[in-house]
Parts: structure tokens; C-alpha cells; sequence
């Protein structure tokens, strides 16, 4: 989802009002991050408070390469990172994640081996489609088993992009919230739809009803949902001592726009991009009683704070052992304070970009290669930028393309090398940027390897439905990320 697909955020059609009104009833946040233009590194940053490069879900086969969790990637999320769920069990809490994982999809990647205690939802994306020969179907578990199959026994309509699994998905949500306030006990709720992840969907009650189109409809449908929990919160008296933060994983995927991408208001380019619109999320914190309703921030927020925060408010410390790149934002959201911090744009093993207050400097710039853009593969469409858009990596180390998002959030007019303004900005990024580069120790490298046997060919409790399929022989390899 992106930064302008929300009312809030000046989207035009006005189709959001239950966002909007969780927007007015707390705090907007217009400079809030992703840690990562792409769908796992950014939830790993978000469970682990720490950027991608260090908490292993990166690549390093090609330089400055996106890379997620597809079907047959060998890694996960490791053993050694601490993830928010197992450190909130300390303090009695229940966690539950409803919805898309992708932090790994083998045994020991299992979201129930790292903290949390319920899961309803899927290991991976579900791009088909799915022949059972050369990829099986992708299982959607509750807890340990997979029950059903996408594609199979449950139904994306490709045609039409009906599905009701933001329905099911609400409900669980709804389910768990009423199961934990009737034991009085705490809980967490990891909530990640996928609905607006192409191939995009909505239940028929939302189907045509978007002036957008079906990616209008998806988001109409989240949005209700979004409400409806809020509602629940309340209507159960337990709203003012319940935390809520609505975000995404990163920008709107504009290669699937007009029909299956969204918006990324003024902003450049879209997902697999380190340009703002890859980056720059949508993003409100909830919490009545204790954050002034109608609060706007600037400050310069990042998903891996959410683990900060939380932790915060469950009166948990973070572990001592890492670095921890969150930082908690309570200072912020229930006193107005705005905390100095950069913001690390990085992109596979790349550190490309740099933000600091208002100025942006870019390090490396990158959308994708000439080979895959002239596939078809745009994703900047209808933006070209000369010099800063470019289809080869292009470095900027010693003399960094620099923009005031201020003046200029489309990253359009980059500042004279020549400025005084220019060079006193630079001069403060490049201190930064040293004094990160100077503490950073990249970890072991989990996007590297992909396998075929490694798939999803009899995940756990597909004897009960009869599903098992026969794995092909284990051959490793290099995996391949053109972007």
C-alpha cells in the first residue's frame, strides 16, 4: 500500500473514512519508513527492530539487489534474532500473526518456533499459478498444519479478483481480541493482510464499489476491516489500554499499476526502489485516552520502532547483546517531542541513501536494469528523472545527488554541488553515514541459496488432507535477483 492511497494522506476519491477517522482520533505520521523497498526484509526489520543487513534478510549475488522469501529460498529468519513476540512473552503477553509470514517457509522458520502462539495465514506470497509439477500450491496454516491451499481449495477468482480472505481474516482478528479480553490477558496481534499485493483482491460486497477499480475495492475492504476492529477494541472497554498502529511493508508496487497498484502520492517512483516512494509508508498511531486526537508528527519514524515502542509500553527493555536501529517513538506520540535519527535507505548489501532532517542524500541510484525495463518491468512509470532514475547503478560516493524533501519531496531537483547549503548538508550526512558504517556487522546472508526440494510439497498436516506431493531431488543454487 501506498503513502497516497489513504484519505488522510490527500488520496482524492475519499474512500477510506474508518483510516480517516483513525487518523483523526490519534496521530498521523507523513515521514514514517520501511526499512526496505520489499515485503520480507521489511517484516523481518519490523519483528527484530533491526535493518535488514544485520538481521540477515538481504542478499549479497549481485550488488544492491531486492530479495525476498519466494517458495524456494533456502534461508529464514534465524535462530539468533530476537524477535518482538518471544520478548514480549516475558511479560505475559499472547501473540498472535494472522496473515502473510515470509520470514521463511521451512520447519524451522515456522512463526510458532519464533515467539509467536497463533498463526492463521501463509508462509509466501501467492503468485500462481500452481501445477503441483514445477511449484506446488502455497498452504494457509492455523498453527502447526496447513488446512487449506490457495489457488486450490480456496479461491483467488483471477478473473474477477473476488476472494474473501480479508473476511477470514477479520474474523480471526475479531475472535482473538474477544478470547484475550475475556481471560484478561495481554496480547499481541501481528494483522498483515495481503489483499492490495497483487494478484489483488476483495470480497464481492466490495467488488466494483471503488472508484479506483479493483485495487480501490482491496483497499475499501481493509479499511472497513481496519474499522471494524476498532470498533471491537471499544465496544469491548478495552481501546484505552490498546495500542494501535496501521502501516504497510513498503510502497505501492506501481510495475502492477493502474489496476493492481496504488499510490505513492508526490512521491518517486514505487516498491523495489530506494527513491521515496518505495519507502515513505502511510501511518497512524491509535491509542484513545492517551494520544491527543488529531496529532500530525514529523518526526522521521521507521517500522523497526515499532519493536522499540512496544516493548516500551509492555515495560520490556531492548536486548543489550545487538544493535537495535528502532528507537521507541512514545516521546513522540504522547508528548509531541521530535528525537534527531536518520533514516538508512538500503537495498540488498547497499547502503544507497541517507536521510537526515529534511535533506536526502543518495549514495547509489538504481531502478532497474535497461534488460528487465525493456521487458516491460517500469518502476518508475511516467517518472523519469534525468540523472537520478537510472537503469544503471550509478554511484554517487563522493559527490552524493542531494534533495531537500521539503522543497522538493518528488526527488526532482537535486541541489547545486557548488551551494554552501549543499556542502553543509552533505558534511553532516557524511559524518552519519561514517559513524554507522563504523558499527555495522552485516549478517550471514539468508537470500543467497534457493532450492526446488525446499517447497511447499508437504507442508505439515497435508496427510489429514490428503495433499502430500512428492519433493524433487535437493539441488542448491545460486538464487537469482535481477532488481
Amino acid at each position: 500500500m501506498g503513502w497516497g492511497d489513504l484519505g488522510a494522506f490527500g488520496e482524492p476519491s475519499k474512500e477510506t473514512p474508518h483510516l480517516d477517522q483513525m487518523a483523526a482520533e490519534g496521530m498521523l505520521f507523513l515521514d514514517f519508513y520501511t526499512a526496505n523497498p520489499l515485503c520480507s526484509p521489511s517484516r523481518a526489520a519490523l519483528l527484530t527492530g533491526r535493518l535488514p543487513v544485520r538481521n540477515g534478510f538481504y542478499t549479497t549475488n549481485g550488488h544492491a539487489r531486492n530479495a525476498y522469501t519466494p517458495q524456494d529460498i533456502v534461508g529464514g529468519i534465524p535462530d539468533s534474532e530476537l524477535l518482538l513476540p518471544e520478548l514480549l512473552k516475558k511479560a505475559g503477553y499472547t501473540n498472535k500473526i494472522i496473515g502473510k509470514w515470509h520470514l521463511g517457509h521451512q520447519p524451522q522458520f515456522h512463526p510458532l518456533r519464533h515467539g509467536f502462539d497463533e498463526w492463521f495465514g501463509s508462509p509466501n506470497c501467492h503468485f500462481g499459478p500452481y501445477d503441483n509439477r514445477e511449484r506446488p500450491n502455497i498452504p494457509l496454516y492455523r498453527d502447526w498444519e496447513a488446512f487449506l491451499e490457495y489457488y486450490e481449495d480456496f479461491k483467488i477468482d483471477l478473473k474477477t479478483g473476488e476472494a474473501n480472505l480479508t473476511q477470514l481474516y477479520l474474523q480471526e482478528a475479531l475472535d482473538f481480541i474477544s478470547k484475550q479480553q475475556a481471560s484478561q490477558q495481554p496480547f499481541f496481534l501481528y494483522w498483515a493482510i495481503d489483499a492490495t499485493h497483487a494478484p489483488v483482491y476483495a470480497s464481492k460486497q466490495f467488488l466494483g464499489t471503488s472508484q479506483r477499480g479493483l485495487y480501490g475495492d482491496a483497499v475499501r475492504e481493509i479499511d472497513d476491516s481496519v474499522g471494524k476492529i476498532l470498533k471491537h477494541l471499544q465496544q469491548l472497554g478495552i481501546s484505552e489500554n490498546t495500542f494501535v498502529f496501521f502501516t504497510s511493508d513498503n510502497g505501492a508496487a506501481l510495475i502492477s499499476a493502474p489496476k493492481q497498484g496504488g499510490s505513492n502520492g508526490p512521491f518517486l517512483c514505487g516498491k523495489q526502489t530506494t527513491f521515496e516512494g518505495g519507502m515513505r509508508e502511510p501511518a497512524i498511531a491509535w491509542w484513545p485516552g492517551h494520544i491527543p486526537a488529531g496529532g500530525v508528527s514529523h518526526q522521521l519514524g521507521n517500522v523497526m520502532d515499532l519493536f522499540s515502542t512496544s516493548l516500551s509500553l509492555a515495560g520490556l527493555q531492548p536486548p543489550s547483546d545487538r544493535q537495535i536501529d528502532g528507537i521507541d517513538l512514545l516521546p513522540v506520540i504522547l508528548q509531541g517531542k521530535l528525537i534527531d535519527r536518520p533514516i538508512f535507505y538500503y537495498r540488498g548489501n547497499e547502503l544507497m541513501a541517507v536521510r537526515a532532517g529534511l535533506y536526502k542524500a543518495h549514495y547509489w541510484t538504481w531502478s532497474n536494469s535497461w534488460e528487465e525495463h525493456s521487458k516491460g518491468i517500469d518502476f518508475c512509470p511516467g517518472q523519469n528523472v534525468a540523472g537520478v532514475t537510472t537503469h544503471t547503478q550509478e554511484e554517487h560516493t563522493y559527490l552524493p545527488l542531494l534533495f531537500h524533501l521539503g522543497r522538493d519531496p518528488g526527488e526532482k531537483y537535486p541541489l547545486s554541488f557548488a551551494s554552501e547549503e549543499y556542502q553543509q548538508a552533505v558534511e553532516h550526512i557524511t559524518g552519519l553515514v561514517q559513524q554507522h558504517k563504523d558499527t555495522l556487522v552485516p549478517g550471514q546472508p539468508q537470500l543467497n541459496v534457493c532450492d526446488q526440494a525446499v517447497m511447499n510439497w508437504s507442508p505439515p498436516g497435508c496427510e489429514k488432507l490428503g495433499k502430500c506431493l512428492k519433493a524433487p531431488e535437493s539441488d542448491p543454487k545460486k538464487c537469482s535477483w535481477p532488481h
